[in-house]
């Protein structure tokens, strides 16, 4: 081992400690509390990603983290500095995605005084974190750094951001020879969870006499896909994907079969969850929504993806890859599968999809003599590619993108239906995957609430197209008050602003577009000059499946109203 330099400051030693764990970048807004670590990290050779709103730097770590299955990094200052962040530290707390926040906090001597931007950060952060620390003193650095990253990874529990600062004296603090020598820098990782081989034995008999086996998966698909694959050719089960997993199995395999999902998941017996939490997304697993009589196979690391709101069957608590593989290798199929019912699910999903196909391509102008979502989502799809990696953010325009577009690597606004996600994640996911082509469909109420981050976009080259479906309203808000509220307009109308302007002055290239019939070359042009942005007028006549299936009315037992109603029924 080499020799201790003969002095490091507390920051230059937290810098180190990043190198030493792979952390190459950083994303955050400078701030005088984290100015020594800002500087030391910079110094130490990671990139920093400067931003103009806190919350994005959260989010770009949150899109960095998603794709790669690395721990991102975020770093903002005191105060408003985290307060900012908030919102971002939630999203990531509840997609479970691995986000480290650095943040600073007044001088020591000054605490409780009513210091600069003093405030109870650790208090505020804590309900929406993993694991909270607060460093008072340079011994006790290691510890408190090794204890913040294994947590945000999800050793004892699902992963999901941490949160760590320093007084900003501490920073500049020179670390004590002793303890430099003491710290060994070494790489932590996730210890491998495998399956019992008893647990494997009970699953392959539950799935062997299953008839009309189902599998839905979260996010760990992604790291498994292969041997994803490789069961779904060798069980012939059927397979729905979430935003979490969209694009770890092509649109192409025949197992899967996303225009089936509501009746394969009432007609299911057996239902093989993977790394996925019954969240709203899928019913809380409730029997009103699947059968009552269906059995449940359960995979993953923690509670919330194995047990909560409805126990499995059978439950597996192992790595998605190794349970997996134990049950392919153990020939884990159905001994009888209704091969009858299996067809009709892939032929009908089959014949859905055209139809869509078709519908999309024949929808005609609204009213407003603005063109159909439909006809951008099917001008988006004819560039999309196995290594696209495809950003949507919004209301109506997510529901219109998520039916319409084939399935790729997705990122979303998730369960937390976190709006304003799409500038940052996109910018985010360029930045850290700069040989992926990057899309993002971005609605223009939520573009607004991140725009200027664009700028980030601009300012680190980061080739992403952005797509904004500018329809100069709430849709799926308007849409609710014409329906329910008789037709009294509140805070749904946005103004009909030119994005594209905006954007052009912040360093994109940037063009509007009103004709469907200039969307392919216009695209083009796009992805050609990257970063861009194509302001793209939508009409507000058309309706998202979301708004016809009650999303909008947040109805009182489930999040669609189809379902509400089956909950109803059941519970009567």
């Amino acid at each position: 081992m080499a020799s201790a330099p003969a002095s490091l400051s507390v920051a230059e030693l937290v810098a180190r400690y990043l190198v030493s764990q792979n952390v190459s970048r950083i994303y955050g807004l400078v701030g005088g509390h984290i100015q020594p670590l800002w500087d030391a990290a910079a110094r130490a050779g990671i990139q920093i990603v400067d931003v103009c709103h806190e919350g994005s730097a959260v989010s770009m770590a949150h899109a960095e983290a998603e794709l790669s299955g690395r721990v991102g990094v975020a770093m903002v200052t005191a105060g408003p500095g985290l307060t900012n962040a908030v919102t971002a530290i939630a999203n990531a707390s509840v997609s479970r995605v691995p986000v480290v926040v650095i943040s600073g906090r007044p001088p020591r001597p000054q605490a409780g005084l009513g210091a600069m931007q003093e405030i109870p950060q650790a208090e505020i952060i804590r309900p929406l974190t993993r694991h909270v620390e607060t460093v008072l003193d340079s011994r006790h650095l290691l510890e408190r750094l090794d204890a913040v990253l294994l947590a945000a990874m999800g050793t004892d529990s699902s992963p999901g951001p941490s949160y760590i600062d320093f007084p900003t004296d501490l920073l500049s603090e020179p670390v004590h020879q002793t303890n430099i020598l003491r710290i060994q820098l070494t790489l932590r990782m996730l210890h491998p969870r495998v399956p019992n081989a008893g647990t494997i034995e009970a699953a392959r008999l539950l799935i062997a006499k299953s008839r009309r086996p189902l599998l839905i998966a979260g996010r760990s698909a992604h790291f498994a896909a292969d041997v994803l694959a490789r069961y779904l050719n060798l069980s012939g089960v059927l397979y729905l994907d979430t935003g979490e997993s969209r694009g770890a199995i092509s649109h192409t395999h025949s197992s899967y079969v996303p225009a089936m999902r509501s009746r394969v998941m009432q007609e299911a017996d057996l239902v093989i969850t993977v790394g996925r939490k019954l969240d709203y997304q899928l019913a809380y697993g409730s029997p009103a929504v699947f059968s009552p009589s269906a059995s449940f196979l359960r995979i993953g690391r923690s509670f919330d993806e194995i047990s909560e709101n409805r126990r499995g069957d059978v439950e597996i608590q192992a790595d998605t890859a190794a349970a997996l593989t134990a049950l392919a290798d153990t020939k884990a199929i159905p001994d009888y599968p209704d091969r009858e019912w299996l067809n009709t699910m892939r032929l009908e999903n089959n014949a859905r999809q055209e139809r869509l196909r078709k519908t999309m391509a024949q929808q005609a102008s609204g009213s407003d003599g603005r063109m159909h979502p439909y006809r951008l989502i099917k001008a988006i799809d004819t560039y999309l590619d196995e290594q696209s990696v495809l950003v949507m953010d919004g209301g109506d325009i997510l529901s219109f993108a998520r039916v319409g577009l084939r399935a790729v690597r997705s990122l979303d606004c998730g369960a937390m239906g976190c709006l304003g996600v799409g500038v940052p994640f996109a910018a985010g996911a360029a930045i850290s995957h700069p040989e992926r082509r990057l899309f993002a469909v971005i609605g223009d109420g939520s573009f607004g609430l991140t725009a200027m981050d664009v700028s980030t976009a601009a300012r680190h080259r980061a080739k992403v197209l952005f797509i904004i479906a500018n329809n100069a309203v709430w849709n799926i808000d308007r849409h609710d008050q014409l329906e329910r509220y008789g037709g009294h307009l509140v805070g749904v109308e946005l103004p009909d602003h030119r994005y594209d302007l905006l954007a052009q002055s912040l360093g994109l290239y940037a063009e509007m577009i009103d004709q469907a019939e200039e969307l392919d070359a216009a695209i083009s042009r796009g992805l050609e000059n990257a970063p861009a942005l194509l302001n793209v007028r939508i009409s507000r006549d058309a309706v998202s499946a979301d708004f016809k299936n009650g999303l909008a009315e947040v109805p009182p037992h489930q999040a669609l109203r189809k379902w509400d109603q089956l909950e109803k029924e059941r519970y009567r």
